[in-house]
């Protein structure tokens, strides 16, 4: 008999081409390339492409694809005037989700063209606009131009946002986070979208079903949990001291520990010296202070080690990022895996159908509804 596994822990639940984590000592890599590699190097377009293209653009096909983003920046009126609709209070995470829902209503897959991954292009291209158009129109009664002539997916982010154009050590700090959040196998969002795309369901309910999953704060919501905890402490004395008491209590301390990564997440050393560099620069070094501290509180005692989420935190605040737009960065990043694991999921093609151990009471005798006391 086949035993269950809790949450699929250690189950093989299909192949892939696209990203490998931690086998035999590769840490991470992205069709074959290493994090270290793309992360230290390479520009998040490139790696958009490589994911969603399945190879590394020359010069030229990179300026080409650069220029095709950009090119697909503006968004549909009526997509405005939802956005406008949509509350003020509303997360950011339902306007992404919300967003994606209404383009593939305005703009099918399969009409006119649109096919797989130039919706994965259309997206990654547009999902920053649908957020900050939302933002600035409710916070600043502002309705923006979302075409602007930013080169990449960091610049435009961080100018509509700010209404300026950004700096660049905070664009590359921005870029680089984009490249690693971009990818990272049969996570639980990605599953998500594989298993609506084995319905053949349309591309875009593939990926509002993975902004859905990573709505939850034991996937993507653990950055915003991580800021709210860094953010309360002033020094890292106050915040050892606390931390210890919230340990003592058994109470989580988010962005520490994965699932996969035993002896330590290979991204996070780029995003903690990214935080370091712009809390110099800013002159202000308390949140990175105070969360190296915790850093080391976690390490000694309980042997964890801060995962991409935790420094990511940080990060984003040095960079002008509202808390609450923490997990939609990681959207837009990983858009580009989801898609290209939809696409590789309706290549090859199975409906995910596994089974569940039966945990209920044995079959029982109806009783008409006069007979039951």
């Amino acid at each position: 008999m086949t035993t269950a596994s809790e949450g699929l822990a250690g189950v093989i639940a299909g192949r892939s081409a696209i990203a490998t984590i931690g086998h035999e000592g590769a840490g991470l890599t992205y069709r074959g390339y290493g994090i270290h590699d793309l992360a230290g190097g390479a520009a998040f377009e490139e790696v958009a492409y490589l994911l969603l293209y399945n190879r590394l653009p020359n010069s030229a096909q990179l300026d080409a694809y650069v220029t095709r983003l950009k090119g697909m920046r503006r968004l549909p009126d009526k997509l405005k005037t939802a956005l406008e609709l949509l509350p003020g209070s509303a997360h950011p995470m339902d306007v992404m989700r919300t967003g994606v829902s209404l383009l593939g209503a305005l703009e099918p897959e399969g009409e006119n063209g649109r096919t797989g991954s130039g919706i994965a292009d259309r997206l990654i291209a547009s999902l920053g606009g649908m957020l900050l158009y939302w933002y600035r129109f409710h916070q600043r009664g502002e309705r923006i131009d979302t075409e602007t002539d930013d080169d990449s997916v960091a610049q435009h982010f961080l100018h509509l946002l700010t209404g300026r154009r950004p700096d660049p050590v905070k664009q590359k700090a921005l870029d680089m986070s984009l490249i690693l959040y971009a990818e990272h196998e049969f996570n639980a969002s990605t599953f998500t979208a594989r298993i609506v795309a084995s319905t053949l369901a349309d591309f875009y309910s593939a990926i509002a079903a993975a902004i859905g999953a990573l709505r939850g704060p034991l996937h993507g919501g653990a950055n915003e949990a991580a800021m709210e905890l860094i953010a309360r402490f002033d020094s890292p004395g106050e915040a050892e001291k606390a931390v210890r008491q919230m340990l003592a209590a058994r109470r989580l301390i988010m962005g520490f520990g994965h699932r996969v990564y035993k002896t330590g997440d290979p991204r996070s050393d780029f995003v903690k010296e990214a935080s370091k560099r712009l809390g110099e620069q800013t002159g202000d070094t308390t949140l990175f202070d105070v969360s190296e501290r915790i850093e080391q509180v976690m390490r000694n005692e309980k042997g964890l080690f801060p995962n991409l989420d935790f420094y990511s935190a940080s990060v984003y605040h040095y960079c002008g990022v509202p808390t609450s737009m923490f997990t939609p960065i990681f959207v837009i990043a990983r858009t580009a895996g989801w898609a290209a694991h939809v696409i590789e999921q309706r290549n090859d093609n199975r409906l995910i159908r596994p089974l569940a151990e039966y945990t209920g009471p044995e079959e029982k005798d109806w009783e008409p509804l006069e007979c039951r006391s």
